[in-house]
C-alpha cells in the first residue's frame, strides 16, 4: 500500500534544468533502496538512476552521467533527481519506484526487482 508520487516535471528548452521529487508513504522509506526510471514514446522503461537505501551509494546510466544527481532526504519521505544540461532525448515520462525485496539494498537492480511504480511525470526538453 505504499505510495509513490512524482512531480516537478514541464516543459523546458535545451540546456535547462529541472529537478524531479517522489514524495513517499510508509514509515519504512528510510530502509529501501529507490530508482528513477523513463519512458519514451515507442521506447522501453529505462533506468535512469538509482540511490541505496543507505544514500551513500547511486548508479546513473550512461547516458545521463554527470547531467544528473540523485538524492533522497529521509525525514521527508522524498527522493529527488536534479537534471541539469537537459537535452531533447532527455524527453520521456519520469517515474521513481522501489521494491518489496529492496530493502537494505544498493542502488541499482534489474528493473523486475521494482514493484511499486508512481504515476509519472512528464519531462519535455525542446531543442
Amino acid at each position: 500500500q505504499v505510495q509513490l508520487v512524482e512531480s516537478g516535471g514541464g516543459l523546458v528548452q535545451a540546456g535547462a534544468s529541472l529537478r524531479l521529487a517522489c514524495a513517499t508513504s510508509g514509515r519504512t522509506f528510510s530502509g529501501y533502496a529507490m530508482g528513477w526510471f523513463r519512458q519514451a514514446p515507442g521506447k522501453e522503461r529505462e533506468f535512469v538512476s538509482g540511490i541505496s537505501s543507505s544514500g551513500g551509494s547511486t548508479d546513473y546510466s550512461d547516458s545521463v552521467k554527470g547531467r544528473f544527481t540523485i538524492s533522497r532526504d529521509n525525514a521527508k519521505n522524498t527522493v529527488y533527481l536534479q537534471m541539469n544540461s537537459l537535452k531533447p532525448e532527455d524527453t520521456a515520462v519520469y517515474y521513481c519506484a522501489t521494491g518489496r525485496t529492496l530493502l537494505y539494498s544498493g542502488p541499482h537492480y534489474p528493473i523486475s526487482s521494482y514493484d511499486i511504480w508512481g504515476q509519472g511525470t512528464q519531462v519535455t526538453v525542446s531543442s
